[in-house]
């Protein structure tokens, strides 16, 4: 089978491998529907997980499929039946040696991990249940920032991460979330997801914007926006920007991947006791994503821009890797 390998800064191959066999700890999954991820597009940029590796890096990590193999001393789990993997137990498409964009995926050590796999309903459909991943990491970047009730958020960046810490900041109770993005097509996904207003940052200026709809704040620095939490997602060099607007007691949380060191004015931070916070995976809110998709509370489809078959990976790719044309891209494997 053909898998997709990072060999080094910008070099994505399909490489043919064999298909996996369960050991004795093991599952093996046939894959129905993998998800392109920001963080597959930066490996890619990279040469690999955090720059050029000694080995081709697999990509994949947010998944759904059918068991299709079960070693004998892993219980619970049982041929055919419908699960998503949770990447984080193996690394997978992450720097371990498995990744996702494949027609059969090795799960290793399933019957050491609980919560390696979970059952799908039967009433998700994979599609759905492939974005359980990344609505996870927005639901952590949206816990993480602290924001609820009372909260007015700013959210840069409209890719699948921004989109999904979106729905999470609406389910935490925010009063009033703006989404900062470059792409009309991302603006108006934001809109359908939970955004109360958008800006282009090429239209207007966004402090000025951010004034304009969530009201100023006066303070020792003058007039600024009464936004309370900031949440970068868009891994575009704006940080120091958003440290530059933030009125005094605002946070900022960071769940992007920043390609680039960044500099920080602490006489800023300290002068206007801004908080830095952090967000990378998740914990608990794999499984409360999972129940999420499952009650239907949440229409998560508009999150989804593009669908390819397996075999047309490096077209999915590269669509994937256009902001203006993408949001989330899906694989489908047969």
């Amino acid at each position: 089978m053909k898998v997709p390998f990072v060999h080094g800064p910008g070099d994505l191959r399909l490489d043919e491998i064999d298909a996996p066999v369960a050991g004795p700890d093991d599952v093996v999954v046939r894959i129905a529907r993998a998800g392109i991820c920001g963080s597959d597009i930066g490996y890619v940029a990279m040469g690999g997980v955090a720059g050029p590796s000694d080995r081709p890096v697999p990509l994949g990590h947010e998944l759904a499929g059918t068991i299709a193999q079960v070693g004998e001393a892993v219980e619970g789990f049982a041929v055919g039946q419908r699960v998503i993997v949770n990447p984080t137990t193996n690394l997978i498409g992450n720097g371990g040696p498995e990744g996702g964009f494949a027609e059969h995926l090795l799960v290793r050590g399933v019957a050491d991990q609980a919560g390696a796999l979970l059952p799908i309903p039967d009433h998700v459909a994979f599609e759905d249940a492939a974005l359980v991943e990344p609505l996870a990491v927005g639901a952590h970047a949206a816990n993480r920032s602290g924001a609820g009730k009372g909260d007015r958020v700013a959210v840069f960046g409209a890719g699948p991460i921004g989109l999904a810490t979106i729905i999470n900041l609406k389910r935490n109770g925010v009063d009033h979330i703006v989404s900062i993005d470059l792409s009309a097509f991302r603006r108006e996904r934001a809109l359908v997801l939970g955004a109360d207003a958008v800006i282009d940052p090429r239209a207007e200026d966004v402090a000025d914007a951010l004034k304009r709809l969530h009201g100023t704040a006066q303070s020792w620095f003058g007039e600024m926006a009464a936004t309370s939490r900031y949440i970068e997602a868009s891994g575009a060099p704006v940080i120091g920007d958003i440290l530059a607007m933030a009125a005094p007691g605002a946070g900022l949380c960071v769940v992007s991947v920043q390609k680039k060191p960044v500099q920080i004015d602490f006489q800023q931070l300290l002068a206007r006791e801004l908080t830095i916070t952090t967000a990378c995976a998740y914990g608990d809110e794999f499984a409360q994503m999972l129940d999420l998709v499952g009650s239907g509370a949440v229409d998560v489809g508009p999150m989804v821009s593009h669908r390819f078959q397996g075999g047309d990976f490096l077209a999915a790719f590269a669509i994937a890797s256009d902001p203006e044309r993408a949001a989330k891209v899906l694989v489908e494997y047969s």
